[in-house]
């Protein structure tokens, strides 16, 4: 498939919902993806790309920064204490703010450093042991307990079990987000991504389908 094709569907997805075309913002997901694929993307005009590890994107996103200025990475990946400061430096958005003592170290981070990346908070819709996130009966507290820190809080984003219908967990965080004033919505995949725009996702994430097949992981 190509970027084309998964925005021509994703505009469809919007029509079908209700919403006007361009609402949602596709995020390609370029871990592990060569340098020559990225610039293919970006030389397409699209702009908005996700990465899921902190040293893979310092090695990668700097130099392309310099030459598409425009680009924005979000940090979609599980993010540790010790790479916060890094973070911050490196990404416009961390969508993946699951626990409280992260959410602490980055506002701490922020005042010292008089900025902060826009913020969403991970929500563990399946409650499953293995997987990060807040769960779901604690996200309301976690969402002020992220204002009082005066974190950007601009989204919800959640990865629904494997094996299940995604729907009910997209219908679940649109509720979460609803009930405090919450925008931004970042889930849908590329097997996914239509359910989740009918439950109103503002941002989808597809990897593998505009940029083709990973190569292994490395130590990064």
């Amino acid at each position: 498939m190509s970027l084309t094709a998964i925005q021509d569907r994703i505009a469809k997805a919007q029509t079908q919902a209700g919403g006007p075309v361009g609402a949602v913002t596709l995020i390609a997901v370029s871990k592990l993806q060569p340098i020559v694929r990225l610039q293919q993307v970006l030389l397409q005009g699209h702009q908005v790309f996700g990465e899921n590890y902190v040293q893979e994107t310092a090695q990668k996103w700097p130099a392309l920064r310099l030459e598409h200025c425009g680009a924005k990475v979000h940090m979609i990946g599980p993010l540790q204490s010790n790479k916060v400061k890094q973070a911050m430096g490196l990404f416009d958005v961390i969508q993946s703010v699951d626990r409280p003592s992260l959410a602490t170290r980055i506002a701490r981070l922020a005042q010292d450093l008089g900025q902060c990346p826009d913020i969403f908070l991970q929500v563990n819709t399946g409650v499953e042991a293995q997987k990060a996130g807040i769960l779901p009966d604690e996200t309301d507290a976690f969402v002020q307990t992220c204002r009082a820190m005066d974190l950007p809080v601009q989204g919800l984003m959640c990865i629904p079990p494997d094996g299940q219908d995604p729907s009910p967990h997209f219908v679940m965080l649109a509720d979460m987000a609803a009930r405090n004033g919450i925008l931004g919505l970042s889930m849908g995949m590329s097997a996914d991504f239509e359910a989740a725009i009918a439950a109103g996702a503002t941002h989808v994430r597809v990897g593998s389908a505009i940029f083709g097949a990973r190569p292994p992981k490395l130590d990064v």
